[in-house]
């Protein structure tokens, strides 16, 4: 014992180090705060009808994005070669010439700075609507998506965290097989995510998986360092289990955890979420924290189902190292879901929030289970050691609880957070209206139902200053038989013209004329539509 008592304090200096050293490049990473980009706007908008056909589709969002796969499909249903580059928040896309009238299609796929693809379509009609179909759907691809997330998580998680256990607290190989098995699972489920988000990113079918092109594109994404650390984390628990020494067991799965931690610091939805000092610190504990909990399971099924001597000694043990870890997931998880969610009616208006919902109802099962193990189970066998069979079956279903609950975690891969949806309803509309003979930029904000305040930016067709003497701006939304609105604009100390506390009662797409005098024999009138939320 004595021997075995110096092991592991000589570990736990060792390990200190290694500690600081994590959670000194978590903190490192968090850069510049970045949020799950989100398509706050289009030229020409998304539904518009245009008389002409436009020489370029311009897409904004609310960050800098790396395009990845645009593609047109024209009235006819014919696919269209466009060109695409990246300018500061927007992307623009180059038409080809001769498009026929009717609706086209403009599908699109970037990659946000979390890591993570967004894609989607927007149409616009040349002339007049018409029933152009929209690209299909990638349920396939999502659902190996989920499946090889799912994978990943049982290594790290039951794989990693077991031969944890196994070194540091139940001193044996209970449960080789479970856990063997799990890091198997693990390394494939890593190896197959980085492959399917190249083929997401660049919109390729499953047999993309075959091309260089999707795993160098997958690559280039915070994905990447994020499945090195899992892949490291698998791969140092595997050798971890074959350590000749206790000592070497205890560093080596020291190491190992800590990679899972950081695998889920920096990169993901929260792990991209300001501050990033606690989210991403968050994200480590509470990696490391699940990886410990599920990763007993399966040693403490096979200790209670061969009635093993020292399944007491062991559960004594765990039971109080798990009351401290349970507090911390719970703390490090309530603080992600604040900053995810921002207000409590995410919950029911928002996948994520559903998501969340559906975790937090077997999370709260999960706990129960653990009170009964701690409160009831365990001090039974204390009385009677036979008496296994209800910490068994306690445990399996814990176990596949966690499964559940790990299945639900992964479906957040498709679920954009709240915050970010609020992000988006606080960028101003933008509207760009060009001719050749000006040039004109319009801010709107709110942008959607109530007061709203119009800032217009005046320009030639070359972007050089408008000089105007007068701007007025009219508004009218004739599907709702509103009459157009008139307001004067005033020139603001920037350069800019304002219009403040414009009405705008009803949502839908409402029409906005400028008129901008120059002389009083010449005046500039530009329109367009915009969309009221």
């Amino acid at each position: 014992m004595r021997l075995l008592a110096g092991h592991v304090v000589a570990s736990l200096a060792a390990l200190l180090p290694a500690l600081f050293l994590a959670l000194f490049l978590a903190l490192c990473l968090a850069t510049t705060a970045h949020a799950h980009a989100v398509l706050i706007g289009a030229e020409p908008a998304d539904g518009s009808v245009v008389t002409e056909a436009p020489k370029t589709v311009v897409l904004r969002f609310n960050e800098a994005v790396a395009p990845t796969a645009v593609s047109l499909l024209d009235a006819t249903g014919k696919p269209r070669d466009v060109a695409i580059r990246a300018v500061d928040e927007s992307v623009v896309v180059t038409l080809p010439a001769g498009l026929p009238q009717g609706t086209q299609v403009v599908s699109y796929r970037v990659v946000s700075q979390d890591g993570h693809p967004v894609a989607g379509s927007l149409l616009f009609s040349i002339g007049v609507v018409t029933g152009s179909a929209a690209p299909s759907g990638d349920g396939l691809l999502h659902a190996l998506i989920w499946l090889a997330r799912l994978a990943l998580y049982l290594g790290l998680f039951a794989g990693v965290g077991g031969v944890f256990f196994a070194a540091w607290i139940g001193h044996g190989p209970a449960g080789e097989r479970l856990i063997m098995w799990s890091l198997r699972i693990g390394l494939v489920g890593a190896i197959a995510s980085l492959g399917l988000q190249g083929v997401d990113l660049l919109n390729l079918p499953i047999t993309g998986l075959l091309t260089w092109a999707a795993w160098a594109s997958a690559a280039g994404t915070s994905l990447f360092p994020a499945l090195l650390l899992a892949i490291a984390a698998l791969l140092i628990a595997a050798i971890a289990w074959r350590s000749p020494s206790f000592g070497a067991a205890f560093i080596r799965t020291a190491v190992a955890m800590i990679c899972v931690g950081l695998s889920f610091a920096v990169s993901g939805h929260a792990a991209t979420a300001s501050p990033q000092w606690l989210t991403r610190t968050a994200l480590f504990i509470h990696g490391v924290g699940l990886a410990f909990w599920m990763g007993a399971l399966a040693p403490l099924a096979v200790l209670a189902w061969q009635r093993k001597d020292s399944l007491l000694r062991v559960l004594r043990r765990f039971s109080m190292l798990a009351v401290p870890v349970v507090a911390l997931i719970a703390l490090s998880g309530l603080a992600l879901a604040v900053i995810q969610l921002e207000s409590l009616g995410a919950l029911i208006d928002t996948e994520y929030g559903n998501v969340l919902v559906a975790k937090l109802v077997l999370v709260a099962v999960l706990l129960g289970l653990a009170a009964l193990n701690r409160l009831v189970f365990t001090p039974a066998i204390e009385r009677e050691f036979h008496r296994t069979r209800p910490l068994q079956r306690s445990i399996a279903l814990e176990f596949v609880l966690m499964i559940a609950i790990l299945g639900l975690v992964a479906l957040w891969r498709f679920t954009p957070p709240p915050r970010v949806l609020a992000m988006s309803d606080d960028v101003p509309l933008a509207v760009h209206i060009h001719t050749d003979a000006a040039m004109f930029q319009v801010l709107i904000a709110p942008g959607k139902v109530g007061q709203n305040d119009f800032v217009l930016q005046l320009m030639n067709g070359d972007a050089s200053p408008f000089a105007a003497k007068e701007a007025t701006l009219t508004l009218s939304l004739p599907d709702r038989g509103i009459e157009p609105l008139e307001r004067s604009a005033a020139l603001g100390p920037d350069g800019y013209w304002h219009v403040k506390k414009v009405p705008l009662p009803v949502p839908g797409r409402w029409h906005m004329q400028i008129d901008a005098l120059v002389t009083d024999f010449k005046k500039v009138t530009l329109e367009d539509d915009f969309e009221v939320r």
